[in-house]
């Protein structure tokens, strides 16, 4: 029978520790590649400017009366609004008048609209203010026509 001396015990230490050792090594390799892929954004739809002021009993030699409103944003998320710019898009007469009444019969005043803000999503949201609108005094006609007269407004916004 051999005896175990402390060489031996070295010796057997190091083969296990070299056995254990090369038993976790592992090897790989590196590449370089390239790759595509794609990312989406959603589109929005057009919010809408909604007038709140009532404009009443214009006639010649009124104030300027102040148009004002909000937004209905159907969007899911907010929108950015730059600014609402207010027009005459028509004017009809009332019912059985004749004559010429027109844009012309009608003054505008500051017609576009700072904003500057966000507009959440939903209605009444966010407001716009400071465009006026008055009846144009025209001394050296017959306004007759525009007795009665719808004054129709677009907003654009920008």
């Amino acid at each position: 029978m051999r005896k175990t001396t402390k060489r031996n015990l070295a010796v057997a230490g190091v083969t296990v520790l070299l056995l254990g050792g090369a038993g976790a090594a592992f090897a790989y390799w590196t590449a370089g590649g390239a790759g595509t892929g794609t990312a989406s954004t959603t589109t929005n739809t057009p919010i809408i400017a909604v007038q709140t002021s009532v404009i009443t009993g214009m006639q010649p030699g009124d104030a300027a009366q102040t148009l004002s409103g909000n937004f209905t944003n159907n969007n899911t998320g907010q929108v950015y609004v730059a600014t609402v710019t207010a027009s005459i898009a028509s004017v009809t007469l009332a019912n059985g008048v004749t004559g010429t009444c027109d844009a012309t019969d009608y003054t505008l005043g500051t017609p576009v609209m700072t904003v500057g803000a966000q507009v959440d999503p939903g209605t009444a949201k966010g407001s716009w203010s400071g465009a006026t609108i008055k009846f144009n005094n025209k001394p050296a006609v017959n306004q007759d026509a525009c007795k009665g007269a719808t004054v129709n407004l677009a907003y654009a916004i920008g």
